[in-house]
């Protein structure tokens, strides 16, 4: 034993970390966990952290890993490949048609400019004329790390931020073409006419077999697999790296197939379940490890003490924020944008992550971009991961959506009308018996205001044999549950009609049964899980938003809803505000002849003649609503959304917050939204309300108009 612990003592802790690979895995997914979360708090990007973590694991640190130690290059390398796939997956081609020509415009200029100033900076340095212009085509993308901030503020559909979005199509596949170009000849060693003609040649050949053969592939394995996510997933996962091995086999780097299998499975998978895990298993564990390796990569000490990369880093910096400015303030004169959608478009397009990191690290690797590129690109990174978004949280405010410019209607669609006269069907879905009182409480106070019906519904999950035991045992156990709901109901004094459904899974089960039920509205209980975004909505829940046709309602009721005397509705945009949440509490208030107070938290610096200006126009889209009793307005100034809400919550029974998904950002590291952090610190009653994915005009009760909200 001494002599064991002898030999400990003398081996350096990274050997005995390299002997058992299961320990810098531990240790890889308690940074992954932890670090993101404690730089958000920090204002800034958690891939800032990773990369963060990444210099005080590695040589410059506390030397626990290696930048070439096998499972870290192999998971890294992944990563990489997931990173560029993502990329390519969540790039939005709808917003790219809507705005064609204009896309193009602005993609050309803002990939051009920036490209011929990032090769003038690369020859400034003395580079050869294949890096330099590597050095430029690193300038061309951006990563569109603030969607949810402009998502959030309900101006996703103003013409500059949706030519913005879709430009994204051309600078991406443009950078990654060049990328692919560059390292093909910075291998074959020397440049002739004859290998570029072929090697384009070679490329078109290869993008057009992924971008149509995976495209009609992906499209008939989905239509063919039906409701199976696991195999339309893992075929997801082999177009990946089977585009990635192809690309490889024509001389060009494996992102480059990567990439176009994201490009070209991206309408066959669309937005649902299966692109959610898909993005979901790289942005938990691969990308982020891949952010880590960069880090791993950085010598501290060659870049504090060198001066031509302390001036090359700040030529870069200023290089790539000058030449998207100059692009976004060109595309201004020839669209004629204003100075608010001209600097939005710029923010939008200056933060540089994931195809510029990807690139530059293939670069690297094949010897084509010496270190000081690398380090100055990852400063660059984290220089415009946490400008582009501050600025874009200051300016986009000042947009305005071609939604807020039509008055609001009161009116319902035509093919909306058969509903009108329909009964408001409230869905309670069954399976937590301590939470079921609540849940029928409340479905029973909105049943009585609209003289709805209540539908109970329990799922008992299906078994192989319809006479298995245990599918007998989740028969009974959901008829009790029933029973037990029904009586509940008819003592509230409310219509009934228990439903009791066997079907493959919760989530599919409960969408189903409300369309089936043309129902108006879904009340789900949530339980106690709180923290993380990934925890905040269980599996269920989550299926049932991305599903439903209609409103869900996810609620933590802490004590009985007839309690209820006081709700609070925050509204965080009023230029496009969604007004269903106000709907939602309203209907509960006249039920319960409870107060509803509409809030609004504006920055500190806001003068009081502005705070006078937003009650006003607040009061006038409230009082659009039409109901018996007009929701108090309250505006506060407060440098922080989330903490202004808590104090104010503190004095309420209920507060209803809107749930808006957050588009996962190609990083797969989104910024937390106010719901989040809301949900997890209130210890008031909270509703949730998510609304459809799709955009439509959902149909509210008489006496309750409705409003049309893209969500």
């Amino acid at each position: 034993m001494e002599l064991i612990l002898q030999v400990l003592a003398l081996e350096p802790t990274s050997q005995v970390l390299g002997k058992e690979p299961i320990v810098p895995f531990a240790i890889l997914l308690v940074v992954i966990l932890i670090v993101p979360i404690l730089f958000e708090r920090l204002r800034l990007p958690g891939l800032v952290g990773l990369v963060f973590s990444g210099l005080v694991l590695g040589s410059s640190g506390w030397n626990l890993f290696e930048s070439n130690s096998p499972m870290i290059n192999l998971l890294s390398e992944i990563g990489l490949v997931y990173l560029l796939f993502v990329a390519g997956l969540e790039i939005d081609i709808e917003q790219f048609r809507r705005r064609k020509s204009r896309a193009f415009g602005f993609g050309g200029l803002t990939f051009s400019i920036p490209l011929v100033l990032g090769t003038l900076v690369g020859h400034i340095f003395g580079f050869g004329w294949n890096t330099s212009i590597l050095i430029g085509s690193l300038f061309t993308s951006y990563t569109l790390l603030a969607y949810p901030i402009i998502s959030r503020l309900g101006v996703v559909n103003n013409e500059a931020v949706t030519v913005t979005i879709g430009a994204t199509i051309f600078t991406d596949v443009g950078a990654v073409l060049v990328l692919a170009i560059c390292v093909a000849f910075a291998q074959a060693g020397t440049f002739s006419f004859a290998k570029l003609l072929t090697l384009s040649g070679w490329l078109t050949i290869y993008s057009v077999a992924v971008l149509v053969g995976f495209d009609w592939a992906g499209k008939e394995f989905f239509r063919r697999s039906g409701d199976d996510e696991g195999n339309k997933f893992l075929f997801v996962l082999l177009s990946v790296f089977l585009a990635a091995v192809g690309a490889q086999l024509i001389g060009v780097d494996k992102i480059v197939g990567a990439f176009l299998a994201g490009l070209a499975v991206n309408e066959a998978v669309g937005e649902g379940l299966v692109k959610e895990k898909v993005v979901f298993v790289g942005s938990v564990l691969f990308i982020p490890i891949f952010f880590v390796d960069l880090g791993l990569l950085i010598n501290l000490p060659t870049l504090m003490n060198s001066l031509d990369t302390l001036k090359l880093t700040l030529l870069i910096v200023v290089g790539l924020i000058a030449s998207k400015f100059i692009a976004a303030f060109l595309t201004k004169l020839l669209y004629r944008y204003n100075w608010q959608e001209m600097l939005t478009m710029w923010s939008l397009s200056v933060p540089q992550v994931s195809t510029t990191l990807a690139a530059t690290l293939v670069g690297y690797r094949a010897g084509l971009l010496p270190i000081e590129v690398l380090h100055s690109v990852i400063i660059l990174m984290l220089v415009t991961s946490t400008l582009g978004p501050l600025i874009t949280s200051r300016i986009a405010v000042g947009l305005i959506s071609p939604s807020a410019e039509k008055p609001a209607s009161t009116t319902l669609p035509e093919q909306n009308t058969q509903e009108i006269n329909s009964a408001f069907t409230i869905v309670v879905p069954l399976y937590n018996p301590q939470t079921q009182q609540y849940l029928i409480e409340m479905a029973a106070l909105l049943a009585r205001q609209t003289n709805g019906t209540i539908v109970p519904l329990a799922i008992a999950t299906a078994a192989a044999h319809m006479d298995a035991p245990q599918l007998e045992a989740s028969l009974q156990r959901s008829e009790r549950l029933l029973t037990k709901a029904t009586a509940q109901s008819r003592v509230l004094g409310v219509e009934v009609e228990p439903l009791l459904r066997i079907d493959d899974a919760f989530a599919q089960g409960i969408s189903r049964a409300a369309r089936e039920q043309k129902a108006s509205l879904i009340v789900m209980g949530w339980g106690k899980r709180t923290g993380l975004r990934a925890r905040l909505f269980g599996n269920v829940i989550d299926g049932v938003l991305w599903a439903s046709h209609c409103p869900v309602a996810v609620t933590r009721l802490m004590e009985s809803p007839k309690k209820i005397q006081r709700i609070l509705v925050p509204v965080e945009n009023l230029i496009a505000p969604t007004l269903h949440p106000v709907q939602f509490a309203q209907m509960l208030a006249e039920a319960n002849q409870a107060q509803v107070t509409v809030l609004n938290v504006c920055d500190r610096r806001t003068s009081s003649s502005k705070i006078a200006a937003k009650r006003s126009h607040l009061s006038l889209l409230v009082s659009k609503l039409a109901v018996q009793n007009s929701p108090e307005i309250q505006i506060i100034a407060h440098e922080n959304v989330a903490q202004a809400i808590l104090q104010a919550a503190r004095l309420y029974d209920l507060v209803v917050l809107p749930f808006i998904r957050n588009r996962t950002s190609p990083g797969g590291l989104a910024i937390s939204d106010v719901t989040t952090q809301l949900a997890s610190q209130l210890t008031c009653s909270i509703v949730m309300l998510g609304e459809p994915q799709r955009t439509q005009t959902v149909v509210m009760p008489a006496g309750v108009p409705s409003t049309t909200s893209a969500i």
